[in-house]
């Protein structure tokens, strides 16, 4: 790994169409949602199971069927809203984190949770990750007490701990990149070959606060989403950055007419990377989802507002379905979250034109 290089801004192809809401007519709706706001959505790497935390202080696990039906396969609880949920790579576990400070692993086979983690403050991010060169995996936690900490599942204490410069806003990992996105835009970069020590820590080339890191499949670099509705193209090598690395506008309304017009402009929630064509998705406050080829700078297909900001989404494992919750973001503090506000989490069939790349241009 080495130096990041300079991010370009660049205006992103949008000669895709825009679909309409007969097109997401068929989309599922998961069967017995969250009673409060959905915080993230995490799919079996394994089978089709769809974890699913909220601020209702439990995670719900959801088996899929091949007809689209779903249903309840098991629901545990933590002592205060949950904020982020991740599989094992055998697809035989469950972490969790949230408010109330702890750690919680869930096992599908024994039907019990057990705490597994704790920090000083809210625990806002985990994942499962391959440290080190032992094939073992431990479990990665990301709190706003401003540390990094790394738990193996047979101690009781954290194996390491990582200070972090802020506290943290988001946090992803793929093969041996993670990366922390935190308060006062700083974005620290670990190689997992030596989890212990940041790697690097950068300010990102975005000018608003961090609101969500996803890692490319690859593992060569990361797509930061921030509140000014604009998203960057990360990648770790410096020779890389230099020549793909870019950032463009998007969740914005444009402008109406008038000298003193101003357009309206959302936080990007979530990015997605479909997990066979590399491409993506970006969601966000306003309540509209786009699918984007990051390598031909293009847009693959966009949908408009839904009615409710998404929080969150997540591929399965081949692709083939993408889900997004529609539900508060709170986004505008606990006043706007109203009990009429929707709240579902809704499974919508990938289609190849949607989601393919585009083939590049020879130069």
């Amino acid at each position: 790994m080495s130096l990041f290089g300079s991010t370009t801004t660049s205006t992103i192809g949008t000669t895709s169409s825009t679909g309409s809401a007969a097109e997401l007519a068929g989309d599922l709706v998961l069967t017995s949602p969250p009673e409060d706001s959905v915080s993230d959505l995490s799919f079996s790497p394994q089978a089709e199971y769809l974890a699913v935390s909220s601020w209702d202080k439990k995670v719900r696990i959801y088996e899929l069927a091949a007809n689209g039906d779903s249903q309840g396969k098991a629901l545990y609880e933590h002592q205060g809203p949950v904020l982020s949920v991740h599989w094992s790579k055998d697809g035989t576990k469950v972490i969790s984190g949230g408010t109330d400070k702890a750690g919680r692993m869930f096992d599908l086979q024994s039907g019990q949770s057990t705490q597994i983690a704790a920090h000083d403050a809210a625990i806002r991010s985990v994942r499962f990750v391959d440290a080190g060169n032992t094939g073992q995996q431990i479990v990665a936690t990301a709190s706003w007490d401003k540390t990094l900490k790394y738990w193996d599942l047979r101690t009781p204490n954290p194996v390491s701990t990582v200070q972090l410069p802020e506290r943290a806003y988001t946090m992803d990992v793929q093969q041996k990149l993670l990366v922390v996105g935190t308060a006062e835009r700083h974005i620290c970069i670990v190689d997992l070959s030596n989890p212990g020590t940041i790697f690097k820590t950068i300010q990102s080339q975005l000018k608003m606060q961090t609101r969500v890191i996803t890692c490319y499949p690859s593992g060569n670099g990361f797509a930061v989403g921030s509140i000014e509705g604009r998203c960057a193209i990360q990648y770790v090598e410096d020779r890389e950055q230099q020549k793909l690395g870019f950032s463009f506008k998007c969740h914005r309304d444009s402008a109406p007419p008038g000298p003193r017009a101003e357009a309206s402009v959302y936080a990007v929630n979530a990015i997605s990377f479909h997990p066979q064509y590399g491409t993506f998705s970006t969601a966000g406050a306003d309540g509209s989802f786009h699918f984007w080829d990051k390598d031909s700078k293009h847009r693959l297909k966009g949908y408009n507002a839904l009615g409710a900001t998404i929080p969150c989404t997540a591929f399965n494992r081949n692709g083939t379905i993408f889900a997004y919750a529609l539900s508060y973001d709170w986004s505008k503090g606990y006043q706007f979250n109203k009990p009429d506000y929707p709240n579902i989490v809704k499974l919508h069939p990938t289609r190849d034109e949607e989601v393919k790349p585009r083939p590049l241009k020879k130069r």
